[in-house]
């Protein structure tokens, strides 16, 4: 099963560790990604810009509307997505319990809809290449 791991960021933490505590952060998340790479966990991820970087594209008054920024204003923000490969949601559970990002902020572990996404047109156009 493959499940979203939406892994968010508390700014306020971040900002009172050194630049060196923050380097030594990522080098422990980086390692843990290479971890589950190298045991059949890890089928893909991102790294987010800061929230400065975003867009948010609502629909309003007919037409689609563009404003600066993320659609809520909080303290954490979005920092990256994982795709996790599990069993199931208690072995992806146990897994992202040990991510040194949740020393940053909450992850949220979902299970991606696999069934609506197989018949997804699209999805069956990129697995005929």
């Amino acid at each position: 099963m493959k499940f979203v791991c939406l892994g968010c960021l508390d700014k306020d933490a971040w900002s009172t560790l050194s630049a060196a505590e923050q380097q030594k952060m990522v080098e422990a998340c980086t390692d843990f990604d290479q971890e589950l790479h190298a045991k059949g966990h890890f089928a893909a991820g991102f790294a987010l810009q800061d929230t400065s970087a975003a867009t948010t594209i609502r629909w309003q008054g007919g037409k689609a509307t563009l404003v600066d920024g993320p659609f809520a204003e909080t303290k954490e923000m979005l920092g990256g997505i994982l795709i996790l490969e599990a069993k199931d949601k208690a072995e992806a559970l146990a897994i992202m319990s040990r991510h040194p990002g949740i020393r940053m902020g909450p992850f949220e572990i979902r299970p991606a809809d696999e069934a609506f996404m197989a018949q997804h047109p699209v999805i069956k156009k990129l697995k005929e290449k």
